[in-house]
């Protein structure tokens, strides 16, 4: 089943490899050291202030559709929903 492309997707600077691509290109491992090295090293380092942390969390459907409903960025909208909830309650009251 084939299908179609979405055109906001596509970047004709950056065309989509070919066949011919793949196997004209050049494995890593035969590139020279020095790239390798070069390459090997750009990794993004840690955060230096990281100010969000990552866990599992289980919500309800209906909670889940309404802020996806909104759109990218729905995540950060339910952290700021969360933060404005907690400006006048307390978890500790709720049953």
């Amino acid at each position: 089943m084939s299908r179609k492309p979405n055109p906001e997707l596509i970047d004709n600077d950056n065309p989509e490899w070919t066949a011919d691509d793949f196997a004209n290109a050049t494995p890593f491992a035969q590139l020279p050291a020095s790239l390798r090295k070069t390459l090997s090293s750009r990794a993004r380092g840690p955060q230096k202030a990281p100010t969000k942390e990552a866990l599992t969390v289980r919500y309800s459907p209906e909670v889940l559709a309404r802020f996806k409903a909104s759109g990218p960025g729905w995540q950060t909208r339910m952290d700021a929903a969360l933060k404005d909830w907690l400006q006048t309650h307390d978890p500790r009251d709720i049953a």
